[in-house]
């Protein structure tokens, strides 16, 4: 008998936790906006700028910035904002500094575009064959920094930079750091 009681509870059981689950992911797909972010101008640091003209590295400085915008929104790890309101407040720090480096301006142009986020990027160009794509995202409330990643490239072409990015953002998609 008591066999019997025990085999109509199991089914209510798994039917309430089915259900449970069910209503968890539900309310998780719903009330998980994507956080906004601003992707600033990437910076080029370049240890051997006396060496070679970096006129083709700037020129992919910007695809890659667009790549990621585009990246980041097919793969809905943010809500990527428009800079255009922060244009003025962006070239006024660049022309005193690289953004990723001015301690803290890059949070100013956050909040002008009212961003949750915003990622600053830069590449290193070590020599003509070796470079490194880097990003970092913050809050743009507090400056903490939620997210460091860095890929190392071999070769200084167009096709190297974009498979650069795209090997960040699968790392992104795969490791669940999206959207913090």
């Amino acid at each position: 008998m008591r066999t019997s009681s025990i085999v109509p509870k199991t089914p209510r059981r798994f039917v309430r936790t089915a259900v449970l689950c069910a209503v968890l992911w539900i309310s998780h797909a719903l009330g998980a906006e994507l956080k906004t972010i601003a992707i600033l101008d990437f910076d080029l640091v370049d240890d051997q700028h006396e060496l070679s003209p970096a006129t083709v590295e700037y020129q992919r400085l910007r695809a890659i910035r667009d790549q990621l915008q585009d990246e980041f929104g097919n793969n809905q790890l943010y809500r990527v904002v428009d800079l255009g309101p922060a244009t003025a407040l962006m070239k006024k720090y660049q022309s005193e500094m690289q953004l990723h480096a001015c301690n803290g301006c890059e949070l100013d142009i956050a909040r002008l575009v009212h961003a949750d986020r915003v990622m600053i990027g830069w590449v290193q160009k070590v020599s003509n064959l070796i470079l490194n794509i880097n990003i970092q995202i913050e809050d743009a409330a507090t400056g903490t920094v939620l997210l460091n990643k860095s890929v190392d490239l071999r070769g200084n072409t167009d096709e190297t930079w974009r498979r650069g990015v795209s090997f960040l953002v699968k790392s992104i998609v795969e490791k669940n750091q999206g959207n913090r």
